[in-house]
């Protein structure tokens, strides 16, 4: 797995992010709207959970998810983060 911290975790964000919506995000903030503002759907965010699982090399559990940890940029970089730490704590 990848040591990361939470600034690592919201560049890779940011980078999954681009990848999966095809263009630059330059003004991402932790109150960036994951579906009204960024226009994600299921698919991208399928997708998205895909790249990040391996850009950081960690497991998301689906049935951990809640629709809360989609509503913002800071809610998920803070589950990727909390994700994260878990699986460190466990290696």
């Amino acid at each position: 797995m990848v040591n990361t911290d939470n600034a690592t975790t919201a560049d890779a964000l940011r980078n999954a992010l681009a990848a999966v919506l095809h263009k630059e995000l330059p003004e991402l903030t932790p109150s960036t709207r994951l579906f009204s503002d960024l226009a994600l759907d299921s698919t991208s965010v399928i997708e998205l959970l895909m790249e990040l699982e391996d850009t950081l090399g960690l497991q998301i559990d689906p049935d951990e998810l809640t629709p809360d940890v989609f509503e913002t940029v800071g809610s998920l970089n803070a589950y990727v983060d909390a994700c994260l730490t878990g699986e460190e704590k466990a290696s």
